[in-house]
């Protein structure tokens, strides 16, 4: 049996811990959609490479996946950014970075593109996360109380 004052510590400690990890959510969005962001605008300078690079793979229409891919990681980068709508966001770009792993990083020969491809699998487990979690208390979305960690809709 434990101590009544062991029973009495474990509510502290838990309220503990949250306050010690309550920015961990928003440090995983930076993390997340800072690299997103800065991919984005590099391809802003980079137009013919950028479209040369998805029409080697054997993609139709490189200038509309430039532009996909501009849009999804500047746009996604920064509304992840900012925690708005980040369930749908962090869904949306799980999607898109797995159809980059598979289009741009299936060469598992070269060791490069198995290291991409793993990153991208890395990089799509943390976005679940957000998507299932949510944004948390730093975000936009923590203006509305059905945005709370653990919530599914």
């Amino acid at each position: 049996m434990r101590g009544r004052s062991e029973a009495n510590s474990q509510p502290l400690q838990r309220e503990l811990n949250m306050e010690v990890t309550r920015f961990l959510p928003l440090l995983g969005r930076l993390l997340i959609g800072l690299p997103l962001l800065m991919s984005g605008l590099g391809k802003l300078t980079t137009y013919a490479v950028t479209t040369a690079y998805i029409s080697s793979v054997g993609l139709p229409l490189a200038p509309l996946g430039w532009a996909i891919a501009v849009a999804f990681e500047i746009g996604g980068g920064l509304l992840l950014l900012l925690g708005f709508r980040a369930r749908k966001v962090a869904f949306g770009l799980a999607v898109f970075v797995l159809a980059t792993a598979v289009f741009f990083h299936r060469n598992f020969a070269d060791q490069n593109q198995m290291i991409h491809f793993l990153k991208n699998i890395m990089i799509i487990g943390g976005l679940l996360q957000i998507a299932h979690f949510g944004a948390g208390r730093f975000s936009l979305d923590a203006r509305d109380p059905k945005n709370v960690a653990g919530a599914t809709t």
